[in-house]
């Protein structure tokens, strides 16, 4: 009831895209300040959350992500202050995080500010230019989703080590992103930062 609750209702309200010219503003500034790049807003990558188990008809192979367990690919957008602005959760951990952005809400609502990525994310008409002094200030405006991601995990155990049913798990970790945001606006200690484990199984499939 409380995860429902957090993953609808107050998700709209606390997971949003900075529209507002106020917001807009203080976030490209912010990211400006930090990569000398303009027109930045956020930035994005995608995490496996490990889940016990997946049922026989939901064809464990397909949930077996690059680190070697199974997951669920949990999509993020962070700004400046390690806020989600953006969250989906749709594929199973053994889908590469491009094919989860292109099937995600948020591949069609891109407009003109633009969204740092890794570069597993091959975007048609974006991507990251092959000069190194670009790729070490995007990779400065990266910092702040994956250090968000590792607050994340760091604040919930549970999404280090699902044991909810596959049919709850997105909801789940919907609910712990709402969470995560009530605490970085509300500025709360951070935690330490969860280090993501080494890769160790196959390489994540396509559509």
């Amino acid at each position: 009831m409380v995860t429902r609750l957090l993953a609808t209702k107050l998700y709209r309200e606390f997971i949003k895209i900075p529209v507002s010219r106020r917001r807009l503003v203080e976030t490209t500034q912010a990211f400006e300040e930090l990569t000398s790049l303009p027109n930045m807003c956020g930035a994005i990558d995608a995490t496996p959350i490990k889940i016990r188990h997946v049922p026989a008809e939901a064809n464990p192979s397909a949930y077996r992500c690059r680190e070697g367990f199974p997951a669920v690919l949990l999509q993020v957008v962070a700004d400046h202050k390690k806020i989600f602005w953006d969250v989906c959760v749709k594929a199973p951990g053994g889908f590469d995080d491009s094919t989860h952005l292109r099937e995600s809400v948020l591949y069609n609502r891109l407009i003109s500010e633009d969204i740092v990525w890794d570069k597993v994310f091959e975007c048609e008409g974006t991507g990251t230019p092959a000069q190194d002094q670009f790729d070490e200030a995007l990779m400065k405006g990266r910092k702040m989703v994956e250090e968000a991601i590792g607050l994340l995990k760091g604040r919930w155990k549970i999404l280090q080590d699902m044991n909810v049913g596959l049919d709850h798990a997105p909801q789940t970790i919907v609910a712990c992103c709402v969470l995560h945001n009530l605490c970085q606006i509300a500025r709360e200690p951070e935690p330490e930062l969860w280090k993501e484990p080494e890769e160790s199984g196959p390489a994540p499939k396509g559509a």
